[in-house]
């Protein structure tokens, strides 16, 4: 059986350890000054050398080069027993599946005993966070004076759940996350050394894939030399299931031309093939994560074909970053809620859905850019009819006020009112510090019902909906509704109990008249 490639070129020298030249060179001259602490806590992803650097640490203390500023030298009997794993004087422990303080115990009674080989006996306790809390208890008292001959590195990728009475008596160390640029030259040489042929588009993919873990690179690396031929880009984004999907495409096309039934049958589509929910939603993540570097000028930053990176042009286009920055948030929640969700398929429904209602037009139709951090003036209704008294071809009915265009609530808009209770209070103290006189007002309201980007609020007395409708307070309110909720809102002001007024007899239970008195809390002042 062939070993693993990140087995096989796991460093053995101080100088081959990647992107912890700050953790190195400090272990380093500990080891030349012969001044090395008896215990060290090394914290960082995964992936990033902490147990390597452990065993070289090891290594160096027992040593038998005569010269310090050599060790380790590889060459001595010490050195190459660790390097072939048969150094007695070297411990390892998983603290993952020894976690009792039985095991801790254990560990403290035979300490005491001499070295078998070296000069020290080191200790590397991985993934030393999961230990229990009876278990860290007893190691304290070791930790703080443990024999002469013995040496504790604790290894941990979660350092805020090591106790601090532990943490005060470890040397610390933080390892951090391996440049893109230091893997990528890493991965050449490995794969020049290996006679692997790799595309510099497919070595930079996965060095990005690997999220600064040279192991976890070394490992997609290995797992593309599997295929026994050339790695291209393609094959890259094949293998690692990056390769922006169809599916991924019309599900955004929809989105942005607000085609609900297309996109949600576009999910479905793909989730019948097989596809798990939580692995799209991601997908779809990380294409709309491409869209903002593009919008954001990082287009160079993108992992995509020449046809691939037009189409994200345009798509990054038709949306303002405010937009993309909530939709992603919206499939992110997606991305980490359809595992434990008993319909796996309804968070994806849900976030596109939250999608077409934060807005976004085909670039076609687009005819100014949006610019987010711009405060714009609104107008306080798109349609100027709103206000204005409202007849049917039976009877003329006056209606104070009544929208323009009653429709039914649709989901998109069942969507937007639940963002819009959760966003309340933030509304509300937004309008508290920038005018005090409109928070009163708006914190007054005896209802309010948002249908597409109309938002309408019911008072209950001709004072305060006069108020309100004040153009400046409503353009102030307007410009923070649009802060919250990431979209442009249209404020109308009308009458109402508080409650939803029924309608009376001789109004038609299905038409215009009934849903504003329903929906919209409007009162009825005269019927003729």
């Amino acid at each position: 059986m062939s070993q693993s490639l990140y087995r096989k070129w796991r460093p053995i020298h101080w100088d081959q350890v990647i992107g912890q030249e700050h953790v190195v060179q400090t272990l380093r001259n500990a080891v030349t000054a012969d001044r090395v602490a008896h215990a060290y806590l090394f914290a960082g992803p995964r992936g990033t050398g902490k147990t390597t650097t452990a065993r070289i640490l090891a290594k160096a203390v027992n040593c038998l080069d005569k010269d310090m500023a050599n060790r380790p030298c590889n060459q001595c009997a010490h050195c190459q027993a660790v390097n072939q794993g048969r150094f007695l004087d070297l411990i390892e422990i998983d603290a993952a599946s020894n976690t009792s303080v039985d095991d801790v115990r254990d560990l403290r009674d035979k300490i005491n005993f001499s070295p078998n080989q070296g000069r020290y006996k080191v200790y590397i306790i991985d993934e030393v966070h999961m230990l229990s809390t009876a278990a860290f208890n007893a190691l304290l008292k070791t930790l703080e004076e443990p024999p002469k001959h013995a040496i504790f590195v604790l290894a941990t990728t979660e350092v805020h759940k090591i106790p601090a009475t532990v943490l005060s008596r470890c040397q610390r160390h933080e390892f951090r996350r391996i440049p893109v640029k230091e893997i990528v030259e890493n991965l050449k040489m490995l794969a020049d050394e290996e006679k692997i042929q790799a595309e510099p588009e497919a070595l930079n993919l996965v060095a990005r894939q690997a999220t600064g873990s040279m192991r976890d690179a070394i490992s997609l690396l290995d797992q593309l030399a599997s295929a026994g031929k050339s790695i291209t880009l393609q094959l890259a984004q094949d293998v690692l299931g990056t390769a922006t999907s169809q599916a991924v495409l019309e599900v955004i096309e929809a989105m942005l031309k607000h085609q609900s039934a297309q996109g949600l049958e576009a999910v479905h589509r793909s989730l019948d093939s097989g596809s798990d929910p939580r692995q799209f939603a991601r997908q779809i993540v990380d294409y709309l994560r491409s869209l903002l570097l593009v919008a954001m000028g990082n287009a160079a930053q993108v992992d995509a074909t020449p046809e691939v990176r037009n189409q994200m042009a345009r798509h990054a286009q038709a949306l303002t970053v405010a937009e993309l920055l909530r939709i992603i948030q919206a499939f992110n929640t997606a991305a980490t809620e359809t595992r434990s969700s008993w319909q796996p398929a309804l968070p994806l429904e849900m976030a596109f859905v939250e999608a077409i209602s934060l807005g976004g037009t085909t670039s076609e139709n687009r005819t100014t850019p949006a610019d987010p951090g711009e405060a714009t003036s609104l107008p306080t209704s798109p349609n100027p009819s709103v206000s204005k008294p409202t007849s049917t071809s039976s009877a003329m009915k006056e209606i104070r006020p009544a929208p323009a265009e009653p429709r039914e609530m649709t989901p998109e808009d069942a969507i937007t009112n639940q963002r819009l209770d959760k966003s309340w209070n933030l509304v509300l103290a937004q309008l508290r510090g920038q005018n005090s006189s409109l928070y009163a007002l708006v914190n007054s309201v005896k209802s309010r019902v948002l249908k597409g980007n109309t938002l309408t609020l019911g008072l209950s007395g001709d004072a305060l909906k006069t108020r309100l409708e004040d153009p400046t307070k409503l353009e102030l309110l307007q410009r923070v509704l649009k802060q919250v909720l990431g979209k442009e809102i249209y404020v109308q002001v009308i009458l109402t109990s508080g409650t939803k007024s029924t309608p009376p007899d001789e109004v038609d239970s299905d038409g215009m008249v009934a849903s504003a008195l329903r929906d919209l809390g409007g009162e009825i002042v005269d019927i003729q």
